[in-house]
């Protein structure tokens, strides 16, 4: 969809059109759950926090600077959703008993779940701002012009924080031995 696709379809949801609305959550329903998803981990916190997402997206509309982009605009409502329920479930769990995970020792071909738990837990430990840029470039494949407009930051910002992220999630897949030397493959 067009930049003036989407400007248009924003007109329509702003003067009550409901099926515009309808659309406009079709159009970015995979895209928001993706990002969602990967910064959760969890698929009913994602589905919650994607709904969150296009009901606070739908209200904020007039906010919403329609000389700039769409989709930066609500990804990064999402991914706000996703830091915002991440707290509340970090809350919850430090009253509660950490409970020990066993690696599962039996031959097969888990290796790729393991990695992707481990680069998951790894970008958990990441300041909020170094994982948000990491995950709006690495995943949603926004530009980081793009990502500077979302974040309302400037380019620099966004470049130093996706690379210090890069760096921090390299660092600590090498601490917990699930890589070795460089990671030079995210550069």
């Amino acid at each position: 969809m067009a930049d003036d696709e989407v400007r248009e379809l924003v007109c329509r949801v702003l003067d009550g059109d409901g099926a515009a609305v309808g659309r406009l959550v079709d159009r970015y329903r995979e895209r928001v759950f993706g990002l969602c998803f990967r910064m959760l981990g969890h698929r009913h916190d994602a589905e919650d926090a994607a709904q969150e997402t296009f009901v606070r997206a739908v209200r904020s509309l007039r906010q919403w600077d329609s000389s700039r982009e769409f989709t930066p605009w609500l990804l990064t409502i999402a991914a706000n959703r996703c830091r915002t329920l991440a707290a509340s479930r970090a809350k919850r769990k430090s009253g509660s008993a950490d409970v020990e995970l066993l690696a599962d020792s039996r031959p097969d071909s888990s290796g790729g779940r393991q990695l992707a738990e481990e680069v998951g837990r790894a970008l958990d430990e990441l300041r909020d701002e170094h994982r948000q840029a990491f995950m709006l470039f690495h995943c949603e494949q926004l530009e980081y012009v793009e990502i500077a407009t979302a974040l309302d930051v400037p380019l620099g910002t966004v470049k130093t924080w996706v690379h210090r992220a890069r760096s921090e999630l390299a660092a600590r897949l090498r601490e917990r031995g699930v890589v070795e030397g460089e990671m030079n493959a995210m550069r």
